[in-house]
């Protein structure tokens, strides 16, 4: 079945890409369909939110089923902060290095380096039925950054055993990452959500 991916962040997609086909499904792109999809003002207060709406102009410009998925970090030292602005917090148009300093600025005299990423998937069907799934990931915050793979905030964020997602292979992130597991806990759902809707697989 395909899946347009409602993304335009190169690294986010391949990910995405990577998981969904592994689980057996087809995303495809605006470019492969030719389309381009609108900027999405994230204007959601909930990670669920701002998925449904980068879903929603995702399925209302190409007709197709659409996924979405809105994550972030959230560091307990800091409230929960970057969060629903992860992307944002080192001001427009900051490399994920300068997000990543910022960060490490903001935990300097921290102890608690407590942290997790969060995944909110958003499935939405022409008929204007929706599926929501979440993943969490759970692990700590460096003091420097550590590895070549990975995005974003990857190289500070520590999981169990030490090593950062950017030390790990994509696929032993993905098996622990917040975004594989939504996506695992979305497969599972996928065909009853499918048969409810009476939607047939294109």
């Amino acid at each position: 079945m395909k899946f347009i991916l409602a993304t335009k962040n190169k690294h986010k997609r391949e990910e995405l890409s990577r998981i969904l086909i592994a689980l057996g499904l087809q995303p495809v792109t605006e470019e492969e369909l030719g389309l381009e999809i609108p900027e999405v003002d994230e204007t959601g207060t909930t990670f669920c939110q701002n998925a449904y709406l980068k879903a929603k102009s995702a399925c209302d410009t190409t007709g197709f089923a659409a996924i979405a998925d809105d994550s972030g970090l959230c560091v307990e030292a800091l409230d929960g902060a970057p969060g629903l602005y992860s992307a944002r917090y080192g001001g427009e148009g900051s490399t994920d290095a300068q997000k990543v300093q910022k960060l490490l600025e903001a935990l300097k005299d921290e102890t608690d380096r407590r942290a997790k990423f969060v995944s909110a998937v958003c499935c939405l069907l022409p008929n204007g039925k929706a599926l929501y799934c979440e993943g969490e990931c759970h692990g700590t915050i460096a003091h420097a950054p550590k590895g070549e793979g990975g995005f974003g905030y990857d190289p500070v964020f520590d999981v169990e055993g030490g090593k950062s997602f950017a030390e790990l292979s994509p696929e032993q992130k993905d098996a622990v990452s917040h975004r594989g597991i939504a996506l695992r806990k979305f497969q599972q759902l996928l065909p009853d959500f499918l048969k409810e809707n009476q939607y047939a697989h294109q």
